[in-house]
């Protein structure tokens, strides 16, 4: 089965970078630009796991996550924060907001796809 990611960043490259390394680890990979996107595609797509930028512009990342949280037909929804941002209160702030994890830019491939692939195994029954 092919799970699904949703890769949201207000900066192309950075989703390109993404698509690509997530395309080529077999994930299907649907894209946002802001929080408001993120919002639609979560109701349009219904991905495994939200990628989630913290700085965009609309609608941040730590907004989108806690109307992610507050939709009871999304609360369960596993979301990652990937961000600049590297300091404690930041990484404090995504937990707050409902972010399962809370990682940095730059981050390795094998590092995310470990993530992914570790937040879907904790959401799949045994």
């Amino acid at each position: 089965m092919t799970h699904s990611v949703l890769v949201v960043d207000d900066e192309k490259m950075t989703r390109d970078l993404l698509r690509m390394m997530l395309r080529s680890a077999g994930f299907e990979v649907f894209e946002a630009g802001n929080g408001f996107e993120t919002l639609q595609k979560i109701n349009e797509q219904r991905p495994d796991v939200v990628v989630l930028d913290v700085m965009m512009p609309e609608m941040d990342g730590l907004s989108a996550c806690i109307e992610i949280r507050k939709n009871p037909q999304t609360a369960d929804l596993p979301v990652i924060m990937l961000s600049a941002k590297t300091h404690g209160t930041a990484v404090r702030e995504g937990i707050d907001a409902g972010a399962n994890l809370y990682l940095t830019k730059p981050i390795a491939r094998k590092k995310l796809i470990e993530a992914i692939n570790s937040l879907i195994n904790d959401k799949e029954p045994a």
